[in-house]
C-alpha cells in the first residue's frame, strides 16, 4: 500500500481542470487532458467510447485544448518530447497519427502573445458552461452507516454500481475464510488477535472493516482499491504493486466509507465505478473531492470524536479509548455521540 497526497494550497493554486474525451471503438489512441499550472497535458491510452482518435485532425485537438484552457487555436503552441519541440500545427487537416506524439506523452501548451487573443467563445477560466455540462463528474454515492459501510462500498464499485447492503454478511464470511486458510500469514501480529478470534470477530455485524479487510478484498477482486481520506487529503492505494489493470475508489471520513463513481450527464448512462489503473486523472479528482469535504469539515477526527459504548453506556473519547475499552471489557459495539 502506498500513499498519494496533495496539499490543499497547491490544489487550488494549480487550478486543475479535467476533460474526458472518449475514443471510437476501432481507434487506437485516446486523448485525456489534465491541465497543470503550466498548461501541461498528459495523453493516456484508455479505451472505449467515441471522440478523438489517431485519425482525428489537428483542428479538433486544438478545439478540445481551447475548450479547457481558453487559448484559441490560432494562438496555441503545442510542445512535446524532451527537450520540448513545437508541433507543426500549420495544417489543420493533419491527423494525430501522423504527428510525433503517442499515448503517455506530455503536451505543453503555450499561448502565442503575438497573435490575436482568445476567441470570446472561451475564457481564461476554462471551458464554457455548455462544454463543462457535458463532462462526467466524480461523485460520492452514499451508503448506509450500519457498521458494514466498507463492505457495501466495495461491493458497489466492483459490481459496477450495484447497491446491496445485504452483501455484507457474505463478504465478512469470505474474509474470514481467507484469513482462516492462511494462519501463518494472518497471525496475531497482523490481526491484533488470534486467527480464530479474528474470524469470529469479523463475521459479527457490529464490527467495522479497515485496512486489513481492504487489502484482502483487493487481492480477491484482483483490483487496486484506492481510499481517499477527507481529513488528511491523501490516498491509500491497496494492491498498487500487484499489477492489477483495474482501479476502484472509496472515500473515508474517519469512521465511514462511501464509494466514488463517475456520473454522466445522460441519465440513461450508468455510472462508472471501475477505472483503469493507469488513469491518474481520477485520483486527482478524488483528492479534489476530499479537499472540498475537508474544507467543509466533513470528516471525523478519530482522536477527538466522542463515542458511547452501546453495551455498558460508558462515554469515550477517540479511537484509543474505544480500543482500550474493548480490550478491557470485550465490548465492541460503539455509537458516535
Amino acid at each position: 500500500m502506498t500513499h498519494v497526497g496533495l496539499h490543499s494550497s497547491s490544489l487550488y493554486r494549480h487550478h486543475l481542470l479535467k476533460v474526458a474525451i472518449a475514443l471510437c471503438p476501432d481507434a487506437d489512441l485516446i486523448l485525456r487532458f489534465l491541465m497543470w499550472p503550466m498548461d501541461v497535458f498528459k495523453l493516456q491510452s484508455l479505451g472505449g467510447g467515441k471522440g478523438l482518435s489517431s485519425r482525428t485532425r489537428v483542428r479538433e485537438l486544438q478545439g478540445q485544448i481551447a475548450a479547457i484552457t481558453g487559448i484559441s487555436p490560432g494562438c496555441q503552441r503545442i510542445l512535446v518530447g524532451y527537450p520540448p519541440e513545437c508541433l507543426d500545427l500549420s495544417n489543420g487537416d493533419t491527423i494525430l497519427g501522423d504527428l510525433p506524439i503517442q499515448s503517455g506523452d506530455m503536451l505543453i501548451v503555450e499561448e502565442d502573445q503575438s497573435k490575436p487573443k482568445t476567441s470570446p467563445a472561451f475564457t481564461k477560466y476554462g471551458a464554457p458552461s455548455y462544454v463543462r455540462e457535458t463532462l462526467p463528474v466524480l461523485t460520492r454515492m452514499a451508503v448506509p452507516a450500519d457498521n458494514s459501510c466498507l463492505f457495501t462500498s466495495v461491493y458497489y464499485v466492483v459490481e459496477g454500481g450495484v447497491l446491496n447492503p445485504a452483501c455484507a454478511p457474505e463478504m465478512r464470511r469470505l474474509i474470514a475464510q481467507i484469513v482462516a486458510s492462511d494462519p501463518d500469514f494472518y497471525s496475531e501480529a497482523i490481526l491484533g488477535k488470534t486467527n480464530e478470534e479474528y474470524c469470529d470477530w469479523i463475521k459479527r455485524d457490529d464490527t467495522w472493516g479497515g485496512a486489513i479487510e481492504i487489502s484482502i478484498l483487493s487481492k480477491f477482486y484482483q483490483c487496486e482499491i484506492c481510499v481517499v481520506d477527507t481529513q488528511t487529503v491523501r490516498i491509500d492505494r491497496f494492491g498498487e504493486d500487484a499489477g492489477y489493470t483495474k482501479r476502484v475508489l472509496l472515500i473515508y471520513d474517519g469512521i465511514h466509507y462511501d464509494p466514488l463513481q463517475c456520473v454522466f450527464p445522460d441519465p440513461d448512462t450508468p455510472p462508472l465505478t471501475i477505472f483503469s489503473s493507469y488513469d491518474d486523472i481520477v485520483l486527482v479528482q478524488a483528492l479534489e473531492l476530499a479537499d472540498e469535504a475537508r474544507k467543509k469539515r466533513q470528516f471525523t477526527d478519530v482522536n477527538r470524536f466522542t463515542l458511547r459504548c452501546m453495551v455498558c453506556q460508558k462515554g469515550l473519547t477517540g479511537q484509543a479509548e474505544a480500543r482500550d475499552h474493548a480490550k478491557e471489557t470485550g465490548h465492541t459495539n460503539f455509537g458516535e455521540v
